[in-house]
């Protein structure tokens, strides 16, 4: 096992495009820590530079301490699992699994004893024998986690592993990965646009947008302490409400804007003053049906859709121009066009500068 540092690295390829641009990370011995972002925004190329695919054009990798910037990827004792599993379809799973340590010149009762490990780790003997062809993707999925186990690296690096499987199979392959890294303790560096994944998984996650950090922290601090107008928005599913607007002294402070009005108690503005422009963002869970339209400290507004998943639905309203989501009970919700109104938790209101974006302190 071996920490992993980025020092001030960056990615611009020769037409001048900055994929990524001065990465600091700092990953500890045994840690699982999640980049997570939107297409394009430099995760994958952070993770291949990493794992010796692209060069850094500046800054400096460091892998258990030891430079790694002009190390070959075959000698950084490192394994990859890749989106597309990149599996020998001609080769049986356990020869899958072990050619790599044939190649590394491994004998051959160890790579038996490493093999037998890792199928019995991830439920594969009875697919010892099969091609790649007459397996499920979740079944491939596992072949190609097993074929990193076997090396034993200092550290993993898992690139979207789990995009081509069905829902049903994410979750269990996440959960085998969760107790995988619990089992081995091995440091693993995991790239994924999706968030359940990114606040499931990682023990840190790593925000990124158009190449650059936006938050570094636990899960459930960046989701309940966005540090800006993206990772709010990025984090969190439906995505927070937002209410851009004017903060207008009327019988206590109100956000004025786009035809709608939503009353602030004076505990949450700390920070803001009358006059400014902010945006106020609210999750769906924060956002609650109150009987009567018109409530005090509320927002009025009309029911456009509802989206009734099961254990909890979704109201989508509109107040003036602001279009916010609910989450509610699935029983006993207002009908389609019905009038109501939707009480935000006061100290579940976020504020964010409207020129920066920035969060601003309460």
């Amino acid at each position: 096992m071996a920490d992993v540092v980025l020092d001030e690295v960056y990615k611009i390829y020769d037409n001048g495009f900055e994929a990524v641009s001065g990465l600091s990370l700092d990953v500890a011995d045994g840690e699982f820590l999640v980049l997570v972002g939107p297409s394009g925004c430099g995760k994958s190329t952070a993770l291949r530079m990493v794992a010796g695919l692209e060069d850094i054009t500046q800054g400096e990798l460091r892998i258990g301490g030891v430079r790694m910037n002009e190390t070959p990827s075959r000698d950084r004792d490192i394994a990859m699992v890749f989106q597309s599993y990149a599996l020998y379809p001609h080769m049986t799973v356990a020869r899958n699994l072990g050619f790599g340590l044939e190649l590394r010149g491994h004998d051959a009762g160890e790579i038996e004893q490493r093999v037998e490990q890792a199928s019995q780790m991830l439920e594969l003997t009875q697919f010892m024998d099969r091609l790649p062809k007459q397996l499920s993707g979740g079944q491939r999925q596992r072949v190609a986690l097993g074929r990193a186990l076997v090396r034993h690296p200092q550290v993993f690096l898992l690139d979207e592993p789990l995009s081509n499987l069905d829902a049903k199979l994410r979750a269990s392959t996440r959960a085998e990965i969760a107790r995988l890294h619990r089992t081995l303790g091995t440091t693993m560096i995991y790239v994924t646009h999706d968030q359940v994944e990114a606040m499931t998984l990682g023990q840190r996650i790593v925000v990124l947008d158009k190449g650059v950090i936006q938050q570094i922290d636990a899960p459930m601090h960046i989701y309940e302490r966005p540090v800006n107008l993206f990772v709010a928005g990025f984090l969190g599913n439906p995505a927070m409400n937002f209410f851009r607007g004017r903060l207008s002294q009327a019988d206590g402070l109100v956000l004025e804007g786009d035809g709608a009005q939503l009353r602030l108690p004076a505990l949450t503005t700390k920070g803001v003053q009358v006059g400014q422009e902010i945006v106020a963002g609210v999750r769906p869970e924060d956002l609650h049906l109150v009987e009567g339209s018109g409530a005090a400290g509320g927002l009025s507004g009309t029911v456009e859709l509802l989206e009734s998943v099961g254990s909890e639905a979704f109201i989508h309203a509109t107040s003036g121009r602001w279009k916010l989501i609910a989450r509610a009970s699935p029983y006993n919700l207002p009908a389609v066009g019905a009038r109501i109104t939707l009480q935000p938790a006061p100290e579940r209101i976020h504020f964010f500068d409207a020129q920066t974006g920035k969060r601003l302190e309460q």
